[in-house]
């Protein structure tokens, strides 16, 4: 469409399925490269992307004419579905449901991107279920705990 202009940007924010363990570090950046193939594919850039152990943080330049949903259900069909061709486990591998998105500011995404690249030195100090509920109350967002993901207490 002509004369339509946007800069949109999305923090997505995903866990594995019971919130173990399962993405390895040696299989990390294979997989980081493959996400980010997916959200190219549909015309929005990945800004930064990194695969925790047990969940995800993917902040992306986001295209409107796609759904944020239909984005990040394709992101976990297919990245699913690349793990179990790749056999990278011995058992089944899949996200839990549910996400997170948040939108930033232009002036906020240097700030978002390191934050993102600093995932292990952050979750030496704090757990993945208190940082997602600390972003959820950074943006005023009212939620029901029984709605969170499915917490693996350590």
């Amino acid at each position: 469409m002509p004369n339509a202009y946007s800069q949109i940007y999305i923090h997505i924010i995903f866990a594995v399925k019971g919130r173990k363990c399962h993405i390895s570090e040696q299989h990390r950046d294979e997989l980081e490269k493959y996400i980010s193939g997916i959200i190219n594919k549909f015309k929005c850039k990945c800004l930064n992307i990194y695969c925790n152990p047990d969940h995800i943080h993917i902040l992306i330049s986001f295209n409107p004419s796609v759904s944020i949903s239909e984005l990040v259900r394709i992101i976990k069909s297919n990245s699913s579905k690349f793990i179990n061709e790749k056999r990278w486990m011995p058992f089944g591998f899949f996200w839990q449901e549910g996400y997170g998105a948040f939108s930033y500011a232009e002036s906020q995404i240097k700030a978002v991107k390191d934050y993102i690249s600093s995932q292990p030195e952050h979750h030496k100090k704090k757990s993945f279920k208190e940082e997602y509920i600390s972003i959820l109350k950074n943006f005023n967002i009212e939620f029901d705990k029984k709605y969170l993901f499915l917490w693996e207490e350590k």
